[in-house]
C-alpha cells in the first residue's frame, strides 16, 4: 500500500442516513456507515476528552489526562491512504508538557466506528502511552485467534482474512507518516480492506513505528471479530461479500 481530506458538515462533520438498518458480516467489509464521525465523538465525549475547533476548521480532541489527541482531519486537505482520505488523525506524547508526538495513528472513510472505537478505549485505558509492553506477536495472536490465516511468506508479520479481502502487515511504512524516532525506513502496522483484487480500497489504517503493540491489537481484535454490526448503509464495493439481514 501507499500513502499517496474533503469536507462535510453537521454538528460533526457526518450525517447519518435515515433509513432502515441490517446486521452486516464480516465486520471488516461492513464499511463506516457514513457516521465515523459521529460515533467517534460521540465516543470520545463519552470518555470525557475536551473538545475545541481549530484554525484548520478541523475537530481536535484531547484525552483528560493530556496525553492523546484525536483529530477529525477530512476538512484538511492533507494527504491520501490508499486513494482514501483520513478521517481521523490520533497521536500520543509521553508527557502533558511534551511538544514531541511520540506516535501517530491514521483511519481513513470507511474504517468500521467499531474498530476505531475500541482502538481508542484502548489509548484511553493506558497511563502511559509511550511504552512498547509487548511485541509484534501480540497483534499476529489478537488476528489469528480470530480466524486470520498468517501469510505463507510472512507468517510472522502478515494475516490475511479468510477470504483474502483484508490484510494487517507489519512492514516499512510510507515516508508521510510521522513517528517521534526520526531514523527513516522504520517499520509499522498497515491495515487494509480490498474486497476484489485490483479493486478500489474500502478503508486503510496505518499506525507509526513507535505505536505500543498493544493498542493495535485492540484494533486488530475489533475489525477482526465476527460480531455483527448495525449498518443503515451497505458500501457498494463489498457487495457480494457481506451477508447482510433485518434485525429481527
Amino acid at each position: 500500500m501507499e500513502a499517496p481530506l474533503t469536507p462535510r458538515s453537521s454538528r460533526y462533520p457526518s450525517t447519518p442516513d435515515p433509513g432502515p438498518s441490517y446486521w452486516v458480516t464480516p465486520r471488516h467489509l461492513a464499511g463506516d456507515d457514513g457516521i465515523l464521525a459521529d460515533r467517534i465523538c460521540d465516543t470520545l465525549a463519552e470518555s470525557g476528552w475536551a473538545s475545541w475547533t481549530t484554525a484548520r476548521s478541523t475537530l481536535l480532541f484531547l484525552s483528560p489526562n493530556g496525553l492523546a489527541g484525536a483529530e477529525w482531519i477530512r476538512t484538511d486537505p492533507g494527504f491520501l491512504l490508499g486513494d482514501l482520505p483520513i478521517a481521523w488523525q490520533i497521536s500520543a506524547r509521553a508527557h502533558r508538557d511534551s511538544a514531541l508526538i511520540e506516535w501517530n495513528a491514521y483511519f481513513t472513510t470507511g474504517t468500521p466506528h467499531e474498530a476505531v472505537a475500541d482502538f481508542l478505549l484502548a489509548v484511553a485505558a493506558r497511563t502511559d502511552l509511550v511504552t512498547n509492553y509487548a511485541g509484534t506477536e501480540v497483534v499476529m495472536s489478537a488476528l489469528t485467534a480470530l480466524g486470520w490465516p498468517r501469510d505463507i511468506d510472512q507468517p510472522e508479520t502478515t494475516a490475511w482474512d479468510a477470504g483474502m479481502s483484508a490484510g494487517f502487515t507489519w512492514s516499512l511504512l510510507p515516508k508521510e507518516i510521522q513517528d517521534g524516532d526520526p531514523r527513516p525506513d522504520l517499520a509499522g502496522w498497515q491495515a487494509w480492506a480490498e474486497p476484489r483484487p485490483a479493486s478500489p480500497y474500502l478503508w486503510s489504517a496505518m499506525f507509526s513505528p513507535s505505536t505500543p503493540h498493544d493498542l493495535v491489537a485492540a484494533f486488530a481484535s475489533s475489525i477482526a471479530s465476527p460480531a455483527p454490526v448495525r449498518r443503515r448503509i451497505l458500501p457498494e464495493l463489498s457487495a457480494g461479500h457481506i451477508t447482510f439481514s433485518l434485525p429481527g
